[in-house]
């Protein structure tokens, strides 16, 4: 006979700072109150419970970035995980900041790729077990290479960057922590949903992983992926939702003899509050409030930024306010800064904030119409279009480009209305990210774009450029041009 136990494991990804409840339809949605709420609600009606977080807790909402992601790991500890792996938003705020964050937070962080590059030690612990009515769960977290790209600022860290790197460590730890009989294996990821398929067709089933939860493409599924016998989840984005797996455990054979699992909405409906939660998240919320209350600016209406891979109109309105205040032909507005899917008509401070949340500084460089060809076509590739979570960037006015990706051509590339010649030189306006991280973000190399004219920084804050210009002006407004148009191999034109 089977020697069964049952294991409810919860889990969560991509929080940023989503700390709030929002009403939608006469409901409450979302807020760690009632997140918090629902996994206290199953602590008690369950025996073996345990609560997961799949990286980026931070960076989203003006109470993380006032406060620096202390008050999120204050709120974090209360809300009580127990085990949480690492995102690329959790260096945002600096590699030793986090360090001193790991140090305040009461739970435990893993990440098994991150070390000193002198002598090669984790700067966090690879894994951890849990033991739970007898179970010994085996957690490892594995990272994003995009942190990489964060850190290649300091040459004293690295880490590993491709899949295979990720799964020959991930089978060292098997190797290594199997033999104390670990019943149970989940790699804690944030890699993307494509890129978590990838790396387990990649495991050796020797090693005993049993499931996958990622992160960082912001994946909301219905159901698991199933991959080499693995099950692989996500849970969207933020707090509207929480995964939920109820699994029975072969303790004789060290597998899963049966599983569920299924996204649970967090509202009103089925989620108690948490009211020593609430307290805590007041603290910081009535401070902020002083703070970022003031009226910035109106809208004629609510402006929209419902996905990163498309023209939209807060893109075209940010993208055109940098590239005017700052007297470049071009500015490149990287959709993942915008954090909001929607914004106005009243903007306070606060909103602004919370909607772009990265106070880079902005650079002034200069492209040949050849190179930002190269860029934009680097941008518009299968992978990108395809669905992985890669770079995608919004055009100010007077670009237009249309795209067909069967023939991997464009089909209009025009600035101002006429066709842009490969010797043009165009002044080109980019974050402090995407200027760092020019090779990855365009496939360009600093070294032979700077033949045409040195590089140099133009503003010390492209959120303040955004603020001050929007601020001297009311009902403002943005809205789809075509500015680019992409011929999609489906036969589907976004």
């Amino acid at each position: 006979m089977k020697n069964i136990k049952k294991l409810t494991l919860l889990h969560s990804n991509d929080l940023h700072g989503d700390f709030l409840a929002e009403e939608l339809d006469e409901k409450l949605v979302g807020g760690v109150s009632m997140l918090s709420g629902y996994i206290n609600k199953v602590r008690r009606e369950e025996k073996n419970v345990i609560y997961a977080i799949s990286g980026d807790m931070f960076r989203g909402s003006v109470i993380d970035s006032e406060f620096k992601g202390v008050s999120t790991i204050q709120i974090m500890n209360t809300l009580g995980p127990d085990i949480v792996t690492l995102g690329n938003h959790e260096v945002d705020y600096g590699l030793a900041h986090l360090l001193f964050l790991e140090k305040c937070a009461e739970f435990p962080i893993i990440n098994a790729n991150m070390y000193i590059t002198t002598n090669h030690k984790r700067l966090f612990s690879p894994c951890k077990i849990i033991e739970i009515d007898g179970m010994k769960i085996l957690f490892i977290g594995i990272l994003t290479e995009m942190t990489l790209l964060e850190c290649r600022k300091d040459n004293l860290i690295g880490t590993f960057v491709t899949l295979k790197d990720a799964a020959e460590e991930v089978g060292r730890i098997c190797n290594t922590y199997n033999s104390i009989d670990v019943d149970f294996t989940v790699l804690l990821t944030h890699i993307g949903f494509e890129e978590d398929k990838h790396l387990a067709e990649m495991l050796d089933p020797a090693w005993g992983v049993d499931m996958i939860i990622g992160g960082h493409s912001h994946t909301f599924l219905t159901e698991p992926a199933e991959v080499n016998g693995i099950p692989i989840v996500q849970a969207g984005i933020g707090t509207d939702q929480i995964g939920r797996f109820d699994i029975n455990i072969d303790i004789d054979n060290n597998c899963i003899d049966s599983y569920t699992w299924k996204p649970v909405p967090i509202n009103s409906d089925n989620c108690p509050k948490d009211t020593s939660i609430e307290q805590v998240i007041n603290i910081y919320k009535n401070q902020t409030d002083q703070i970022y209350g003031r009226i910035i600016t109106s809208f004629i209406r609510e402006l929209t930024h419902p996905t990163r891979t498309r023209e939209t109109e807060l893109g075209n309105l940010f993208a055109d306010t940098l590239k005017e205040a700052l007297g470049v032909d071009i500015f490149l507005m990287a959709s993942g800064s915008i954090r909001s899917e929607k914004l106005g008509p009243i903007v306070t401070k606060g909103d602004l904030n919370a909607c772009f949340p990265y106070d880079d500084t902005a650079h002034l460089l200069y492209w040949t119409g050849a190179q930002l060809k190269h860029a934009i076509a680097h941008m518009l590739r299968d992978e990108t279009l395809d669905g992985a979570h890669t770079e995608f960037y919004q055009l100010s006015k007077g670009l237009e480009v249309e795209y067909d990706q069967s023939s991997h051509s464009f089909i209009k590339f025009d600035f101002e209305g006429v066709p842009v010649e490969d010797d043009r030189v165009f002044s080109i306006g980019l974050q402090q990210y995407h200027f760092n991280n020019m090779k990855d973000s365009f496939n360009l190399n600093l070294e032979e774009v700077e033949k045409i004219k040195k590089a140099r920084v133009v503003a010390s804050s492209c959120r303040v450029v955004i603020e001050e210009i929007l601020s001297a002006g009311q009902h403002q407004n943005a809205e789809i041009e075509g500015r680019i148009v992409i011929h999609l191999s489906n036969g589907n034109t976004i």
